[in-house]
């Protein structure tokens, strides 16, 4: 995913689609920097980039058909790699779209994904690597929620302008 892809019909509402990929959580914190500095609002940087990060990863990990190994010698692509499942069937993977809406005082970001499923928040386990990302998107934010729509869902979480920003 390359950030020439992002939609710009109106100025204050943008968004990019993510592969279905690590690499995308990346690419949505590089997307939400360009985008704020664009605002003047790189003050909200740290916050939104972190809390994209969260939604991102959690549509990555929780959102998306399981993957299967791809068997070695297939025609599909590279020996051995993992594939969807909806790649066998030649479908397009499904994707991952992070959006950025500026409405003063506040910016949304919101991050569909094909799943109808609602993100839980899991009781935190301060031992355990993950299960925390809610938790931060709470801590970052105003406040945050999800609405299904027509295919799967969208998370979104609600920052408000500070002065000086």
């Amino acid at each position: 995913m390359s950030l020439h892809a992002a939609v710009a019909a109106d100025q204050d509402v943008v968004s990019c689609a993510l592969a279905p990929r690590h690499e995308s959580v990346r690419t949505a914190r590089e997307f939400t920097r360009l985008t704020l500095n664009r605002w003047h609002l790189g003050g909200l940087f740290d916050d939104v980039a972190l809390v994209a990060s969260e939604l991102v990863t959690n549509a990555l990990r929780h959102a998306l058909p399981p993957v299967v190994p791809e068997p070695r010698g297939s025609a599909f692509g590279r020996r051995g790699a993992p594939r969807p499942i909806d790649d066998a069937l030649d479908a397009p993977a499904p994707l991952i779209r992070l959006s950025l809406v500026r409405r003063s005082p506040q910016v949304v970001c919101a991050v569909s994904d094909p799943s109808e499923c609602g993100p839980v928040a899991r009781e935190a386990d301060w031992i355990a690597e993950s299960g925390r990302g809610l938790h931060l998107v709470e801590s970052f934010s105003q406040s945050w929620g999800w609405h299904p729509v027509a295919v799967g869902k969208v998370v979104w979480a609600l920052f408000e302008l500070r002065d000086g920003l």
